[in-house]
């Protein structure tokens, strides 16, 4: 699928409210990658003065979604997608604004032919949060599902 922004970025924030409240910024979305910036809000800080491990978490959780809706987004109508787990590593000192990319971690065509076996495929994507200074402050492991319509 090559759709890309504004759709998938306006989508995503029509529809999933904390990505509205956090203020995040869809970058880029495709079937290859994905790219969400956090800017810099006191609101968000933590007692350091950087984005809170929470923001910092919906900010590459948010990436992940964005590119799973941009590779497999021909398939909503069959399945679902739903992240399963996920696991977060902290790096180091993130301030300022923050950046995350996201990549699949499987090929897309792999995980449709596991959905058109009549499997519940799950994949996992990588997720690499930035600051400014190209910094990674935090990596994220997220595994999603397409849960097929019932």
């Amino acid at each position: 699928m090559s759709e890309t922004l504004p759709n998938i970025g306006e989508m995503l924030l029509a529809t999933v409210p904390m990505a509205r409240t956090l203020n995040l910024e869809f970058v880029e979305a495709t079937a290859e990658r994905a790219v969400v910036r956090l800017p810099d809000q006191s609101a968000y800080h933590n007692h350091v003065g950087g984005p809170h491990a929470g923001a910092m978490f919906t900010l590459g959780e948010s990436a992940s979604g964005a590119i799973v809706i941009g590779a497999f987004g021909d398939q909503l109508s069959r399945a679902v997608p739903l992240a399963v787990r996920a696991e977060i590593d902290y790096k180091k000192l993130a301030m300022g604004p923050v950046t995350a990319t996201a990549e699949l971690g499987r090929p897309v065509a792999e995980v449709v032919a596991e959905l058109d076996a009549g499997r519940r495929p799950e994949f996992p994507v990588h997720v690499a949060i930035r600051r400014a200074d190209e910094a990674v402050t935090a990596e994220l492991r997220i595994i999603w599902t397409l849960r097929p319509n019932a």
